[in-house]
């Protein structure tokens, strides 16, 4: 794989600000795209199983449907005045250079078709209003450039008008998807949840299998009968982990059974929805509120009192949705979603932890956080993990102030792009967090996503950046005296 520039990204005063790497290239990263979905998982998840024959005509229909069910759609279409501010916030303009992942560059695809379809203007006149049809080249202009945004946000901080250029990439891809239009790798984990219950395809057996494993090796390990229950009714809590916790990131995994023992907590997974990604974000609708809905049908049938949700950035940003997709949470306690991060922090509030930190237990990290874009931007947990962080560690180091926080950089990898096929797409995008670390010379990097936990190793080995990546939590249970 060809690497792109490693030239550290830097301000060019004779570009106003804009970002070089160090010079523009011109659709450098045109030819890279997502492989697209099969047919036996785009029916598995309601969508057609090709694109429809009228394809153009069904999706300019969709295109209006939404306009009207989402008025800010609408207002996005109209507002933007190509100021350029969003030009060099976004990490794939920096990592590629390609102008048309300029998040204004992007948007313009789809306004190019709005204004040929629905302003007076473009139908009449569309050359002179920079309108264009929806033809075969803007559909596959569409497909790799919706597919090369992580819907991270980042621009949306920066834009003077407000514009969430996500709400136009999300829009894009349900009007794809109603023809018969989508990736591989986002279609293929939606259908394997409603067929195994996790984003990973983990049939409950093993599901099982690995949490008494688990058991075993942590009581070798510490001497302690530390749990990892499934499936069982009427505990306090339901955890929704990324299923990538049980399976890869094991460590997030013990550190969630170290705490509730510590805590004294009856918890539970559950093998009907043992996940708490939710790829529908990344796709449709209609799929968004179906897996969103499993995790309260799993809460439900458990008789569980809490939902809370694991490390997850994107399990996250669904999870706020909770409320508005499905309904009240009235049945629970609290009654709205709840993070583990939210949880350890109002434990340590009610003094849970007093005298049973050793922070020494953590003196050879230096430890600096990766705030994902879908808890800092999307969901509003900024300083939960921070106060974690500081708890259980005594060498804690920001990265710099305009790539954290609502300014942080994503990982590269988010929003559906976790997928082997662009990853020249996905290194590019996630040097400026690359860098980023690399200035801080920290050697653990921490989050709280299971995508970043999957992207970042990759990420810093590319840009040659020598740091652990790890969760929060495990930090905390690591310095905890059992």
């Amino acid at each position: 794989m060809a690497k792109f520039d490693e030239t550290p990204i830097i301000k060019d005063p004779a570009r106003d600000g804009i970002v070089t790497a160090p010079e523009l290239r011109e659709h450098a990263t045109a030819g890279v795209h997502c492989w697209p979905g099969k047919e036996k998982d785009f029916t598995a998840i309601g969508l057609p199983p090709e694109r429809v024959p009228n394809w153009q005509e069904k999706a300019i229909e969709k295109f209006g449907e939404l306009l009207e069910k989402n008025k800010a759609l609408r207002v996005y279409m109209d507002i933007c005045v190509r100021c350029g501010a969003c030009t060099d916030k976004c990490q794939f303009f920096l990592g590629t250079g390609d102008p048309l992942n300029f998040p204004v560059a992007r948007a313009e695809l789809m306004r190019k078709v709005y204004r040929r379809y629905f302003t007076p203007g473009g139908r009449a006149f569309p050359q002179l209003n920079d309108a264009a049809d929806f033809d075969e080249e803007m559909l596959q202009k569409w497909y790799t450039y919706f597919y090369q945004c992580s819907e991270c946000r980042r621009c949306s901080v920066f834009c003077p008008y407000g514009i969430d250029t996500a709400e136009i990439t999300m829009a894009a891809r349900e009007i794809m998807s109603s023809i018969g239009v989508a990736t591989k790798y986002v279609t293929e984990v939606v259908a394997k949840v409603y067929e195994t219950g996790n984003n990973l395809g983990i049939p409950s057996a093993a599901w099982k299998d690995n949490c008494e494993f688990l058991e075993e090796d942590v009581q070798e390990e510490t001497g302690l009968p530390i749990r990892f229950p499934v499936d069982d009714e009427g505990a306090d809590i339901l955890l929704v982990p990324p299923s990538a916790d049980n399976f890869a990131n094991v460590d997030t995994m013990i550190a969630y059974g170290k705490l509730f023992h510590f805590l004294g907590i009856r918890w539970t997974t559950s093998t009907y929805c043992n996940e708490g990604g939710n790829f529908g974000l990344f796709l449709n609708y209609k799929n968004l509120k179906q897996v969103n809905k499993r995790i309260v049908d799993a809460a439900r049938m458990l008789g569980v009192k809490t939902i809370i949700w694991g490390e997850c950035g994107h399990a996250w940003r669904a999870a706020v949705l909770t409320p508005t997709l499905n309904g009240p949470m009235d049945m629970f306690d609290p009654p709205y979603p709840y993070h583990i991060s939210q949880f350890v922090v109002d434990m340590m509030k009610k003094g849970a932890f007093e005298g049973k930190i050793d922070k020494s237990a953590n003196d050879d990290l230096i430890v600096t956080y990766h705030d994902p874009c879908n808890t800092a931007r999307a969901g509003q947990l900024l300083e939960e993990p921070r106060e974690i962080i500081r708890a259980a560690c005594n060498h804690f180091v920001e990265m710099p102030a305009d790539t954290i926080r609502e300014k942080t950089f994503c990982c590269g990898g988010g929003g559906g792009l976790l997928t082997d096929e662009i990853m020249p797409i996905r290194m590019a995008g996630g040097k400026p967090r690359a860098m980023a670390v690399k200035h801080v010379k920290a050697n653990y990097l921490a989050t709280i996503c299971a995508i970043c936990k999957a992207q970042l190793p990759e990420v810093m080995g590319y840009w040659d950046v020598p740091v652990q990546v790890g969760g929060v939590l495990q930090l905390l249970t690591n310095a905890l005296k059992m």
